[in-house]
């Protein structure tokens, strides 16, 4: 089920550009309206209710607010791929590529071995879903760890690019808390119905 609240939201302040892109820039993962977070978290809670989830993932860098705001409701940790390794995490890591549509390039993300346990059951959270590219690569840090991926929520999905069709088909819970149908700079966007 889709959020009305978010749906109006992106209709007043968020902005289409060519290529694609919606921006939400305004109040979703630049400058963050935490009212609204709040509520998204809350809608996550109820859409994932009676799933047993230890542990929060997300990717660095737009997923964390929104990770962490959803966290407070599980009250789980939140655990973020980095994109890049730094002196900070030592010890093994977990490792999988993934390719970014808004930024056209691809990363090598890494969860440290030590945040990421057999026993866990793990949501995954993100910001956007275009070509699913970010879940499936979070999807195998999961995988790789042995811990179970309950599933994943994101909140915004584009449901005219192959993302959202590509994880449902590998059997991903996934829900989202508004489907984008189409979206152009003159038109605006036009959401899926429920």
């Amino acid at each position: 089920m889709q959020m009305q609240l978010l749906k109006e939201r992106i209709q007043k302040d968020g902005l289409v550009e060519d290529g694609d892109i919606l921006k939400v820039d305004s109040f979703l993962n630049h400058q963050i309206d935490i009212s609204l977070l709040e509520e998204i978290g809350k809608e996550f809670n109820r859409q994932f209710e009676g799933k047993e989830v230890t542990k929060i993932l997300t990717i660095e860098a737009s997923g964390i607010a929104i990770a962490c705001i959803t966290a407070r409701y599980f009250k789980v940790p939140v655990v973020f791929a980095k994109k890049t390794k730094t002196l900070n995490i030592a010890g093994e890591v977990y490792k999988a590529s993934v390719e970014s549509f808004t930024h056209k390039n691809t990363n090598t993300i890494i969860v440290s071995k030590k945040f990421l346990k057999p026993e866990d059951k793990v949501l995954i959270i993100d910001d956007f879903l275009a070509n699913g590219k970010a879940i499936i690569g979070l999807s195998k840090l999961v995988e790789e760890a042995g811990a179970t991926l309950v599933g994943a929520g994101v909140v915004i999905e584009k449901g005219f690019q192959p993302g959202g069709t590509r994880i449902r088909e590998m059997g991903i819970d996934l829900h989202s808390l508004a489907i984008v149908e189409s979206m152009d700079p003159a038109n605006g966007v036009r959401f899926r119905e429920d």
